[in-house]
């Protein structure tokens, strides 16, 4: 009978599996402690105090990151998932047009009035290395305005005995998010001259419902604030 052998480099070693989740835990401590960090002083915070706060050396985060601008990438990608936690069931598009763009704006809103300084990093990252046009932001905020286009193609398409022009959808909700985004994000970088978080909801409320309504009135397409969605 033929001697059957084992390859000893195929058999997982127990050791090595123990490394694997160690590493994994001192991952998430080092994002954890960052975001900490930054929603508690601000993006100015450096690796060092990063590392302190996770309790490991500052030798180990250079290990588990591959510099500085990936560290920063896996932050912003943990805010994001952050913000998205508290967003998304806000999105769910139920009620009249009214109530789902104040249940919208008032969440957003009310999340980066608790955290500003994460919704800043988000776009300009940490003091040593700025950066714009993130990949994971960039992202994020497209994957929101092609869930509104397909909400507005729907809506449009029920509210229209024709179907509305092609790309319309489309400009409304990379328009809307576009001017969510940027009023916010001003709000934001100038606090000594902004409104209150309250003023702020309203405004964008106003506005997106403004921009709404007369695209629809362009199209033909008669709607009114305390319109049912057809998908409630």
């Amino acid at each position: 009978m033929a001697r059957t052998t084992v390859d000893a480099s195929a058999t997982p070693d127990g050791r090595d599996t123990r490394w694997d989740d160690h590493r994994a835990a001192r991952h998430e401590r080092i994002l954890a402690a960052a975001i900490d960090a930054i929603d508690a002083e601000g993006g100015a915070i450096g690796v060092a105090a990063i590392a302190d706060r996770a309790s490991v050396p500052r030798s180990v985060v250079y290990r588990l990151f591959e510099n500085r601008d990936d560290l920063d990438e896996q932050i912003r990608a943990r805010i994001i998932d952050t913000l998205m936690a508290d967003l998304a069931p806000a999105l769910d598009p139920t009620g009249t047009i009214r109530e789902a763009i104040s249940r919208a704006t008032t969440t957003y809103v009310g999340w980066v009035a608790g955290h500003p300084r994460l919704q800043q990093f988000l776009g300009t990252g940490s003091a040593t290395r700025r950066r714009t046009g993130s990949r994971v932001v960039t992202g994020t905020r497209t994957a929101i305005a092609l869930g509104l286009e397909t909400l507005l193609e729907s809506e449009l398409a029920q509210l229209s005995s024709e179907p509305p022009p092609p790309g319309a959808a489309q400009n409304l909700a990379f328009g809307l998010v576009g001017l969510v985004d940027g009023s916010v994000n001003r709000w934001v970088a100038h606090p000594e001259a902004r409104s209150s978080a309250e003023e702020l909801v309203e405004f964008l409320s106003d506005a997106v419902w403004s921009v709404l309504s007369s695209h629809a009135d362009r199209l033909g397409v008669p709607m009114t604030p305390d319109q049912k969605l057809s998908s409630s």
